[in-house]
């Protein structure tokens, strides 16, 4: 068998095996019944053989045709599936996301947006890896995941980036003395113990540099890599922290409260994804849902004056 067998052709042998009529076939199909004969005369030269017989007024596949039927149901099914799948994922509404993150977002904000995001999509299922900058790095440079949030991004020639800056807050425990305050500033945490990133991240960097800028020591107490981790420790009354406000909006109804950092150290969060690889219509569908979750954040600090 050289050529190619068309989809009409199994169609309108299928359809005339459940009905046992090419007049019924022919209306399931939407054609008319000259044309239902035709399809099958045209079949069985491509095969090679008869493909149906007529019994008793009926029209029946014969025993070769049977043989056939089986996988033709498989195919058409197939390309029912193809052509279901297809219009989902024209909708938005199929498709496969991965997400690489830093790991307090997949405990903190992410959870939201993703949940939202996929309660709208039921056909849509994601991967979400959390890791450290250096490792979504190499992970966004070799393509495995589709789209990375992180920090402290330089930039690489492989990768599309952009950044947005996020509000900070000085977070500590409900009914602190700070809670009477609009905001804080380094000269409120002059004998307060500072939960604190890590030293040789960048967000450090700057809150290091805003303390000496005021020439208040910064009393580092404990240091720590994640936002969320410095949060949990502020809950437990071992200091207070200068994290990002989409970390400490997640430990309200945990006892802590927080105001806004002055003067404006924000948290810089890179959004990445490999330049050479065209995101899927899901993904950057995903990716401008998450940017606009982060809205809420990036609102003017009060104007003090810092």
């Amino acid at each position: 068998m050289t050529s190619i067998l068309r989809l009409r052709q199994l169609e309108a042998l299928l359809a005339v095996a459940n009905h046992g009529s090419m007049t019924v076939a022919a209306s399931e199909l939407g054609i008319s019944q000259p044309a239902v004969s035709r399809l099958l005369s045209d079949l069985a030269k491509e095969v090679g053989f008869a493909v149906y017989d007529r019994k008793d007024g009926q029209i029946v596949p014969t025993q070769e045709a049977c043989f056939l039927l089986p996988s033709i149901r498989q195919v058409l099914e197939l390309m029912q599936r193809i052509a279901d799948v297809s219009h989902e994922i024209t909708k938005r509404r199929a498709g496969h996301i991965r997400v690489a993150c830093l790991p307090g977002f997949a405990t903190s904000h992410l959870p939201d947006v993703v949940a939202t995001f996929l309660k709208e999509r039921p056909g849509v299922s994601m991967t979400i890896e959390p890791d450290r900058p250096e490792r979504i790095l190499e992970w966004m440079i070799g393509e495995q995941y589709d789209f990375g949030i992180t920090d402290g991004f330089a930039g690489h020639p492989s990768l599309e980036s952009s950044s947005v800056e996020i509000r900070t807050v000085c977070v500590f425990p409900r009914g602190h003395r700070l809670a009477g305050r609009d905001v804080v500033a380094p000269a409120d945490l002059l004998e307060e113990k500072i939960i604190h990133s890590r030293r040789d991240s960048e967000f450090f960097g700057r809150l290091s540099s805003a303390f000496q800028d005021a020439h208040v020591a910064l009393n580092s107490h404990i240091e720590v890599r994640q936002f969320t981790a410095a949060c949990e420790l502020v809950c437990r009354g071992a200091g207070v922290s200068v994290v990002s406000e989409l970390d400490a909006v997640q430990f309200r109804e945990r006892g802590l409260d927080f105001r806004p950092f002055l003067p404006r150290t924000p948290h810089v969060l890179s959004l990445v994804r490999p330049l050479l690889s065209r995101p899927s219509m899901i993904t950057a569908e995903f990716m401008t849902s998450f940017l606009k979750s982060l809205n809420p954040y990036l609102e003017c600090y009060p104007d003090t004056g810092l």
